[in-house]
């Protein structure tokens, strides 16, 4: 039997996962390949720690060199995360005439372009389905099965630690600090949960979504990024009287020769699909011409389902080894000739409707001036809520908008914020019930 040689560079939670699968389902694999996948070497800085699987005598070493030179190797599998030196491996690979398989999004979001160019030119596949949303198989579907639609959106829940923290401050009213703190106990949320709770995770997902959706070029820094930390219990409460949930959507529509990409907490009805995705679990909306909306649910990260994401590309690449076939799907889905690089619409031009929530002063005619400001700026209010008094001298009013362009709903809210009645920046948190 032909066999297709591995090589890992890192041995941590998800090459753990690959290891196990690999050992687990080595003859089921074989089955369905016509080969066997034999991983000859593992690279890790870490060698000694014991991972819960044991590997062969001269498998492991901490030179990744070894195997990204090494001519018995047919594919490197990319884990560790991060630009560097993950960059550089993937580099040299390819250029060793190496396939690569990766989960690292970080490093495709920024530095793709670079690795799909020169995958290209050696004719060598770079596959990262395990990149955005674990197990669940969305990129191989928008470069297959639905190759043949123009997308009008993409929508995702992509980050399992910031839907597991709104789910319970939505299910609880607990607080956005406290259920941080137990995500990380229960080891859902990093030690430094920086670039999950602050939307980057989710961001570098949605580049690639955007990337394989529409065929073009992303400048990863255009996308506009904003986390969960300013969510507080009031508006989960006020989201919900008003027919909605607060999810962390990443947001990739095609508008003409432009695109909007942008990742911000969104009130989503309760009614919509989207938002009975709770928990840690994923999930993808998609929006084809023909096929129309698809919606792809699962888990989004963790190690078994990850690891079955990296061991399909794995058995991808080796049916094409087996087929003598190379490139036979471009690395974003779209011939290298045919990438344009449509320019991302600046978040001041985007177009929603609004939650709006003011600390104001418990003073007549307040709420006066509030929708006067409003209305001077083409802003038009839809329904609004203004709690009953209250021992205190501050009372929360919250207007929902009608549709308005973010950049005039950002001017008026400069001059309401100025106001001597208005004690705390107001909230502005974007409303999405028209996905289609």
């Amino acid at each position: 039997m032909k066999r297709i040689t591995l090589g890992l560079i890192g041995f941590g939670t998800i090459g753990t996962g690959v290891v196990k699968l690999l050992q687990k389902n080595g003859s089921l694999i074989e089955e369905k390949l016509g080969a066997s996948l034999t991983l000859k070497t593992i690279a890790d800085l870490d060698i000694t720690t014991d991972r819960g699987v044991s590997v062969p005598d001269g498998v492991l070493t901490t030179n990744a060199n070894e195997l990204l030179n090494d001519p018995e190797i047919d594919v490197v599998i990319e884990l560790i995360g991060g630009y560097e030196p993950a960059r550089s491996f993937v580099l040299k690979a390819i250029a060793n005439g190496k396939h690569i398989v990766t989960a690292n999004k970080a490093l495709l979001a920024v530095h793709g372009e670079e690795i799909y160019r020169a995958a290209a030119e050696k004719g060598v596949e770079v596959l990262y389905e395990a990149a955005v949303g674990g197990g669940i198989p969305v990129l191989s579907a928008i470069k297959g099965n639905m190759a043949a639609n123009n997308f009008s959106t993409v929508l995702g829940i992509l980050n399992g630690t910031c839907n597991y923290i709104l789910t319970r401050m939505t299910r609880e009213g607990a607080d956005f600090a406290d259920v941080l703190k137990t995500a990380q106990e229960l080891g859902y949320a990093e030690a430094d949960p920086t670039f999950d709770i602050e939307g980057v995770d989710t961001a570098h997902k949605l580049a690639l979504l955007v990337s394989l959706c529409f065929g073009t070029r992303v400048k990863f820094d255009d996308i506009h990024t904003e986390g969960i930390t300013g969510i507080s219990a009031i508006d989960v409460n006020f989201a919900r009287e008003f027919g909605y949930k607060i999810k962390l959507l990443a947001i990739g529509k095609r508008d003409g020769d432009r695109i909007e990409a942008r990742v911000h907490p969104t009130m989503i009805p309760l009614n919509y699909p989207l938002a009975d995705v709770d928990g840690v679990f994923n999930a993808i909306r998609l929006a084809g011409d023909f096929v129309g909306p698809v919606m792809l649910y699962g888990r989004g990260a963790g190690m078994e389902p990850t690891a079955s994401a990296v061991v399909g590309d794995l058995i991808d690449i080796g049916r094409n080894i087996m087929a003598g076939i190379g490139q036979r799907v471009a690395s974003r889905g779209f011939h290298e000739s045919s990438v344009k690089t449509l320019a991302i619409k600046p978040i001041g031009e985007s177009v929603s409707k609004y939650y709006l929530r003011f600390s104001a002063a418990d003073r007549p005619g307040v709420l006066a001036r509030i929708a006067g400001a409003l209305g001077t700026h083409d802003i038009s209010i839809e329904s609004m809520i203004q709690t009953a008094r209250s021992s205190s001298e501050t009372v929360p009013i919250v207007i929902m908008t009608h549709e308005a362009r973010e950049q005039d709903v950002r001017l008026a809210l400069a001059e309401i914020d100025s106001f001597d009645v208005i004690r705390e920046q107001t909230k502005l948190i974007r409303i999405e019930d028209n996905l289609d």
